[in-house]
């Protein structure tokens, strides 16, 4: 059996976190760059996860009662300019289409950034009468957003994928119900499929969607110190409703405008789960998301290899449900596939050898903590199975320990500014006024307010940690993507 070099991970992850995450992606074999900048291909190993989590979330929406549909990919420049808060925000990001061959067009198109406008402008037409309501529908699409900052795969790319669903309601509560009910079924699945905790909360007037009243977010803390925001919920009020004048006949036979939301979640989530769990061996993909949730590598001596690769065949059948692999590479040592596999994050590895086959048992091992446990084959199932459920609540609860670790609450200034620079996720009182925002993030070289936790309450007689003026809300911050 001939022995190869495997070019595994060559720098720490605590040494130098980018250029980790750079090669953890290329050797993992999840991206493939192309000759445009900021946009990449998402190979088998990374898109089967946004797969597995798709389906996780659009079941979620389903059983809320939203439909699924798809609108155009391009947007007429009359449309995207027509609620005019929401185009100022997205102007710089918009790349446009403005010839067909060697014809002019004679109206620009935005390629699509967010599908507000072309949506909504269908909801005008759809709408009448509060029978038409609610209206909540949903598609899964790609966008371009043409960021001129540094690009990172998964985390900020000129095109991604994401879910964005758009509603429209005859009252307020029940649009700031669904607006909370998005919220969750996003937190859910970080915590649940993921393994990566999220903070819930409200953005910043400063840092809200733009062209919404508020907007609802999760926040994430990662090991590199820098926070992310992880996914959005918007309450668009009547904003837009008023622009594209979305009018019904309600009950009192009165006509009104309609009450909105609009809310994202995208493959930014892939990237704060690797962020988040791998190592310095490879990735670490929590068992929820992970396509296949074991290998099986024979350990094969010539004279007992039919037996052994048999042994490996039924155990496969045996547990078929987990999607298992065997890795029956003959020109690989069984120690270059313990690594290959540890490099693309396999949750358990199954090793199965002459003496194993002998004991009428298989060692299983953990590809988190790298611990081995001898298991009989006759209770090799059920054992999987807790190994797989205490591998994803393990790598939640290490990571929950991280943040918790990492969350330091400050009183002024100067021990804001000493936080910051320790890298930590900074808990304060705070005004919530743009000025002082801007302030901060002047001050502080880009720290910036994250989210203001749903589960503090509003404050009274507390004064603002850095303006000293009378604090609103508890607030959290940080660098952030």
């Amino acid at each position: 059996m001939q022995k190869k070099d495997l070019k595994g991970i060559t720098i720490k992850k605590d040494d130098d976190f980018s250029e980790w995450y750079s090669q953890l992606l290329q050797k993992a074999d999840l991206i493939e760059y192309t000759d445009v900048s900021g946009c990449y291909i998402l190979k088998p190993r990374s898109y089967a996860i946004w797969e597995i989590v798709q389906t996780y979330l659009d079941k979620k929406f389903k059983d809320s009662g939203v439909k699924n549909v798809y609108f155009p990919l391009f947007i007429p420049e009359h449309l995207l300019t027509k609620e005019a808060k929401h185009f100022a925000g997205f102007t710089p990001e918009v790349a446009w289409v403005t010839e067909a061959g060697s014809t002019k067009l004679s109206e620009r198109l935005a390629i699509r950034p967010t599908s507000e406008t072309i949506m909504y402008n269908a909801y005008a037409k759809w709408i009448r009468s509060y029978k038409d309501l609610p209206l909540r529908l949903n598609q899964w699409c790609n966008v371009v957003r043409w960021e001129f900052k540094h690009s990172t795969p998964f985390l900020r790319s000129r095109e991604f994928l994401w879910q964005e669903g758009h509603s429209a309601f005859s009252t307020k509560q029940e649009a700031e119900k669904e607006a909370l009910e998005m919220l969750n079924y996003y937190a859910e699945t970080y915590e649940d499929m993921y393994a990566v905790p999220v903070i819930k909360g409200r953005k910043s007037k400063k840092e809200k969607f733009a062209g919404a009243e508020y907007t609802l977010s999760i926040e994430t803390l990662l090991p590199n110190g820098k926070a992310i925001q992880c996914a959005t919920s918007h309450y668009l009020g009547q904003n837009f409703s008023e622009a594209f004048n979305i009018r019904f006949i309600d009950k009192d036979e009165k006509t009104k405008l309609v009450h909105q939301n609009s809310w994202g979640f995208s493959t930014r989530s892939i990237g704060i789960m690797l962020m988040m769990h791998s190592d310095d061996k490879g990735l670490v993909i929590p068992p929820n998301v992970a396509e296949n949730k074991l290998v099986i590598v024979p350990i094969l001596i010539d004279k007992e290899k039919e037996k052994i690769l048999k042994a490996c065949n039924d155990v496969a059948k045996l547990l078929k449900e987990f999607n298992p692999i065997i890795d029956d590479r003959e020109e690989y040592t069984p120690g270059w596939k313990f690594n290959d596999w540890e490099l693309k994050g396999i949750p358990l590895r199954i090793e199965i050898g002459p003496k194993d086959i002998a004991k009428d048992s298989v060692v299983v091992v953990t590809r988190h903590d790298n611990k081995k446990s001898s298991v009989k084959i006759k209770s090799l199932k059920n054992e999987v199975g807790i190994s797989l459920e205490k591998m994803q609540k393990d790598l939640f609860e290490k990571a929950k320990k991280y943040i918790k670790n990492n969350i330091i609450v400050v009183n002024n200034w100067k021990e804001f500014e000493k936080a910051v620079k320790e890298k930590k996720l900074v808990k304060a009182n705070w005004c919530d006024t743009m000025n002082c925002e801007e302030d901060i993030k002047n001050k502080s070289d880009g720290a910036k307010s994250l989210v203001i936790p749903l589960d503090e309450p509003e404050l009274k007689g507390k004064r603002c940690f850095n303006c000293g003026k009378e604090a609103s809300f508890v607030c959290y911050f940080g660098k952030s993507y």
